[in-house]
C-alpha cells in the first residue's frame, strides 16, 4: 500500500496566504521524513480554498528540497494550459529528478479561470478529450504535429523526449482525475489510472474502478495492464489518541476554510451552481475516511483499499489549519499507521 499526502496549500480564516504556502511546503518536507510515497499538489486560482497556483511549479520546488519521495499534480487543470507546454515541463521534471515526478491532469470547473486565461467555456465542456489526447501523444511520441480547430502546428520533435527508450510506459506518470463516467471511459481508453475524489465513498470507488476495466478490457488493453493499473484515493486523515479529539480538531477547522472557500468560485458564465454545506461536508469526510486512532486509521485504509481495489492513497493532512499540528499529523501517520498496513 503507498499512503501520500494531498496538499492544498488552505488558506484558513485569519491566515495570510504566505503563511498557507509555508505550511504546504513543511508538511511535504515532513512527508518524506515520515516515509510517505507521495505529495499530491492541488491547483487553485483566485479563491483561498487553495493558494497554489501553479502545481506543478510547486511540484518542481519540492523535488529540489527533497531526495526520495515521489511528487505529483492533483491537478495540474488541463484546459487552462496549451498540453505541449505542460508536457515539456512533465518531461523536464521527470529527467531532473530521477523519475519522482507524477502528472495528474484534470477537467477543472467551469470558473472564471477560463476567462482570465483565454481558453473560454469550450475548453471546459468540450475540449478536454482533445488536450488530454496531445498531451499523451507528447510524453509517448518522438515527434508531433496537430490539425484541429483548437490545436494547429506543424510536427516538431519533443524535446526533451520524456524517454530514451519510446514505449507505452514511457516517461512521467500520468493519471487523470475522474468525476464522471466519460471521464473513467477516458483514461480507460488511454491505459491512464485514475485519481478519484475525497467527495465519494468506497462503494463509489468501486463502481469506476469497475468501469475503468470494462472500458479497459472492451478498447483492447491487457490483462497484465489492467490488474498493473494504480489508481489513487483522495481522502482526508488526521490521528488523534481517541476519534472524537480526531474529528473535533476538523470539525472546529474546516468549516470555516470550506465557507470561504467554496463561496469564493465565480462560474465564468454566470451560472448558479449549489455549495456543499461547510459543517455537513466535514461531517461525510470524518465519516468516509481515516479519522481516529492510528489503528482505526489502518484499519479504514486496509478496507477501502479491499473494497475498491486502489492500494494508493492522497490523503489530506493539513485539515486543523495549524503548522505543528499538521506536522504532527503527518509523522503520525509515518510512524502510526504506515508499519500497521506492511
Amino acid at each position: 500500500m503507498r499512503v501520500g499526502s494531498f496538499v492544498l496549500a488552505a488558506q484558513f480564516p485569519g491566515q495570510g496566504e504566505g503563511e498557507a504556502l509555508h505550511r504546504a511546503v513543511r508538511s511535504a518536507e515532513v512527508a518524506e521524513e515520515a516515509g510517505l510515497d507521495t505529495v499530491w499538489l492541488a491547483e487553485h486560482h483566485f479563491v483561498p480554498y487553495g493558494t497554489c497556483p501553479s502545481a506543478i511549479t510547486l511540484a518542481a520546488f519540492l523535488l529540489g528540497r527533497t531526495r526520495r519521495i515521489r511528487v505529483g499534480t492533483a491537478v495540474s487543470v488541463l484546459p487552462t494550459v496549451h498540453p505541449v507546454a505542460l508536457g515539456e515541463q512533465a518531461a523536464l521534471l521527470h529527467h531532473t529528478s530521477g523519475g519522482r515526478f507524477t502528472l495528474g491532469v484534470g477537467r477543472g470547473g467551469p470558473w472564471v479561470d477560463l476567462e482570465v486565461f483565454g481558453a473560454g467555456l469550450e475548453a471546459y465542456e468540450k475540449g478536454f478529450p482533445e488536450s488530454l489526447e496531445l498531451l499523451v501523444r507528447w510524453l509517448r511520441e518522438s515527434s508531433v504535429a496537430a490539425d484541429s480547430e483548437r490545436f494547429r502546428f506543424r510536427e516538431v520533435p519533443v524535446v526533451p523526449r520524456p524517454s530514451e527508450a519510446l514505449t507505452e510506459t514511457a516517461g512521467p506518470e500520468l493519471v487523470v482525475a475522474c468525476t464522471s463516467p466519460s471521464t473513467v471511459r477516458l483514461a480507460a481508453e488511454r491505459g491512464l489510472s485514475m485519481l478519484l475524489g475525497m467527495h465519494v465513498g468506497d462503494e463509489e470507488k468501486a463502481e469506476m474502478v469497475a468501469l475503468w476495466r470494462q472500458h479497459a478490457r472492451a478498447c483492447g488493453r491487457s490483462p497484465e495492464e489492467i490488474r498493473g493499473a494504480s489508481h489513487v484515493s483522495a481522502g482526508v486523515c488526521q490521528i488523534a489518541d481517541r476519534r472524537v479529539d480526531a474529528a473535533e480538531t476538523l470539525m472546529k477547522a474546516m468549516p470555516g476554510w470550506l465557507k470561504q472557500g467554496l463561496e469564493a468560485h465565480v462560474t465564468v458564465d454566470g451560472r448558479t451552481r449549489r455549495m456543499r454545506d461547510p459543517l455537513a461536508y466535514t461531517e461525510l469526510l470524518c465519516g468516509l475516511h481515516p479519522v481516529g486512532t492510528p489503528r482505526l486509521c489502518a484499519d479504514r485504509l486496509a478496507a477501502t483499499s479491499e473494497r475498491t481495489g486502489i492500494s494508493r492513497f492522497a490523503l489530506l493532512v493539513e485539515g486543523s489549519g495549524d503548522l505543528a499540528a499538521t506536522e504532527e499529523n503527518v509523522r503520525r501517520l509515518g510512524a502510526e499507521v504506515l508499519p500497521q498496513l506492511v
